[in-house]
C-alpha cells in the first residue's frame, strides 16, 4: 500500500451526565478528554507529535480552542484550524484531512469538538453562568468557511419560518403527499423508522438515550412528548440537550507504521464528496427530493465502484425524520434497514455541529469488528442544504482516497421563483402547524401559483389549525390576497 494512504487510527467519545450544576464540565475540557481517549485508543503516545489540530465550531465563545489544546498537548508548532457553524463540517474536514494526507501534505492530524447543551439549558433555567476558560486571542491558521450565510430566505423569515423546526416538518408533509400516504399511515411509518433508530441507540455504548422507545410512544403526544411542529413530536426532533465530546486521529499509513500503531486499529477513508443544494426551501423545485444528495451518491458510487446493495453500515444525518427519508430515497436504501449506527440525533444525541464526529467514531468501532464491511456517513448543514458525505472501509482499497465536489451540477439546475406575496389562486404544496404552550399557534403554508411560483402564507384561524393535523391539506386550492389570511377553497 502507498505510505500516504490515510487511515483513522484513534477515536474517542465522551458523555458527561451531570448530577447538578456543580458537576458541569466546559466544552474545552470535554475536547481534551476526548482527545486523550483517542490517543489511548491508538495504543501509543502521540498527542505531542500532532501536526494539525482541527476543532469543529460549537455553541461556545472560545477564540481559538485549538491553540489551547496545542499548548496542553505539547505539540508545539502544530497548525490550528477552526470552522464556521454547520453540521456538514465534520465530514468536510475529515475528507480534506484525508486528501491532504494522501497528497503528502500532512502526516498526523487530530480533529475534535464538544457541546454542553444539557448543562447550558440547566444553567439558563437556574440563572447561573458556566465557567469557560480563556483561550489564546490569536486567529486560527486556517478557518473553514468565509462568511456565515443565512439559512432561510428573507420571505421565509418574514412569515416566521426561522428555524429547523419550522422547515423540516414542511418537508415531511410533502413526502407524505408525494408517496400518496394518509396522515395515519405516514405517522405510523415515520415513528416506526424512529423507533428502529432508538433500538440502534440501545446497542451503542455512547448513545445519550439507550432505553428503546416504541413507535406508538414516539408518535403519540404526551406530557413528556409534546407536539412541536406537525407532524413532529418532541421525540422526532434532534436532542441538543447533551454534553458530549469526540475526537478522531488520522494519519498516513507510513506514520501509523512508524509510530507502531497496530493495524487492527486502522480504518480507511475511501472517498469524500460535497455539494450544497439551492440555498433555501423557497427556491428548490420541491420539498421531498435533494438533487445535491443524489449527485453526491452517484459520484461516491462511481469513485468507489459500489452501490446501495454493498454498503453494509449507514449513518444518514438524522436531525429530523425528513432528512433521513430524503437521503434514503436518493441513495436507494430501503427504510427497513438500519440507517444509523449511533441512534441518530434524537437518541444517540445531537451535539449540534459535532454529531457527525460521533457517527464517524462509531463507524470506526464497527468497521474494526467487521473488517470486510463498507460504511457511509452523511453530514448536513442548515435545512437540507449543505451536504458532505464519506465512504469508509475496514479494509484498504486498491485506489487512492478520492475527494470531489458536485457543486457545478447542482448550480446548473433551475431554481423556483419565489414571491413576497400573491393575489390570486394557488395550491398548497406543503404545510405545518407550530405548537405553543397553549396548543396550535400558527400554520405555515407553502403554496404554488398557477405560474409555478412559490409563495408563503400563514394561518391563525383556530378551526383550520385544529383540522390540519387530521385532514390532508397538501394539494388543496387556496385563494391568496396579499398579506390577508388565505382562504382555503376545498
Amino acid at each position: 500500500m502507498d505510505k500516504n494512504t490515510p487511515v483513522i487510527v484513534g477515536v474517542g467519545q465522551v458523555l458527561h451526565r451531570i448530577a447538578d450544576l456543580d458537576d458541569v464540565v466546559e466544552p474545552l475540557e470535554l475536547m481534551r478528554r476526548a482527545c486523550q481517549k483517542a490517543e489511548a485508543d491508538t495504543g501509543v503516545v502521540l498527542l505531542d507529535k500532532i501536526e494539525s489540530l482541527r476543532v469543529i465550531r460549537g455553541m461556545w465563545a472560545y477564540n481559538n480552542p485549538a491553540a489551547w489544546l496545542v499548548s496542553e498537548f505539547g505539540c508545539t508548532g502544530a497548525e490550528t484550524v477552526g470552522t464556521l457553524f454547520g453540521g456538514n463540517y465534520n465530514q468536510v474536514v475529515l475528507s480534506d484531512t484525508a486528501a491532504q494526507i494522501q497528497a503528502g501534505e500532512r502526516d498526523l492530524v487530530l480533529l475534535t469538538g464538544a457541546e454542553i447543551g444539557y448543562s447550558s439549558a440547566k444553567a439558563r433555567k437556574a440563572g447561573r453562568e458556566i465557567f469557560m476558560r480563556e483561550t489564546p486571542k490569536i486567529s486560527y491558521d486556517h478557518l473553514y468557511g468565509t462568511t456565515q450565510k443565512p439559512e432561510h430566505h428573507d420571505y421565509e423569515v418574514a412569515k416566521g419560518i426561522r428555524a429547523a423546526i419550522h422547515a423540516y416538518p414542511l418537508y415531511d408533509n410533502a413526502i407524505r403527499f408525494a408517496r400518496g400516504e394518509t396522515i395515519p399511515e405516514h405517522l405510523e411509518r415515520v415513528s416506526g423508522l424512529w423507533s428502529r433508530f432508538s433500538r440502534v441507540a440501545s446497542r451503542n455504548p455512547n448513545a445519550w438515550i439507550r432505553e428503546p422507545v416504541s413507535a406508538e410512544d414516539i408518535r403519540t403526544p404526551s406530557a413528556n412528548n409534546r407536539p412541536v411542529s406537525f407532524p413532529y413530536t418532541k421525540l422526532m426532533n434532534s436532542n441538543n440537550a447533551v454534553d458530549m465530546g469526540a475526537a478522531l486521529i488520522v494519519c498516513s499509513l507510513g506514520k501509523a507504521r512508524a509510530l507502531g500503531i497496530d493495524e487492527s486499529r486502522w480504518v480507511y477513508p475511501l472517498a469524500g464528496v460535497d455539494g450544497h443544494d439551492h440555498f433555501s426551501a423557497s427556491v428548490r423545485d420541491n420539498f421531498y427530493t435533494s438533487p445535491g444528495i443524489r449527485f453526491i451518491a452517484e459520484r461516491l458510487y462511481e469513485l468507489t465502484d459500489t452501490s446501495a446493495d454493498n454498503i453494509d453500515l449507514v449513518d444518514l444525518y438524522s436531525c429530523f425524520p425528513a432528512a433521513v427519508q430524503v437521503a434514503a430515497r436518493e441513495y436507494g436504501f430501503d427504510e427497513a434497514r438500519d440507517l444509523t449506527v449511533t441512534g441518530g440525533l434524537t437518541f444517540g444525541g445531537g451535539p449540534l455541529n459535532n454529531y457527525v464526529m460521533h457517527s464517524i467514531a462509531r463507524t470506526v468501532e464497527l468497521l474494526r469488528e467487521h473488517r470486510d464491511q463498507t460504511a457511509l456517513v452523511t453530514a448536513n448543514g442548515g435545512n437540507l442544504y449543505k451536504h458532505a458525505h464519506g465512504l469508509y472501509s475496514g479494509r484498504p482499497s486498491d485506489q487512492p482516497f478520492a475527494r470531489d465536489n458536485v457543486q457545478a451540477r447542482i448550480d446548473a439546475l433551475p431554481s423556483r421563483n419565489v414571491l413576497p406575496t400573491h393575489t390570486g389562486d394557488a395550491r398548497i404544496e406543503s404545510y405545518t402547524v407550530i405548537y405553543g404552550a397553549g396548543g396550535p399557534a400558527i400554520g405555515h403554508l407553502a403554496c404554488l401559483t398557477e405560474a409555478g411560483d412559490r409563495v408563503w402564507a400563514n394561518v391563525t384561524d383556530r378551526d383550520v389549525l385544529n383540522a390540519m393535523p387530521r385532514e390532508e391539506f397538501c394539494g388543496r386550492a387556496v385563494r391568496l390576497s396579499g398579506e390577508l389570511p388565505p382562504q382555503i377553497l376545498d
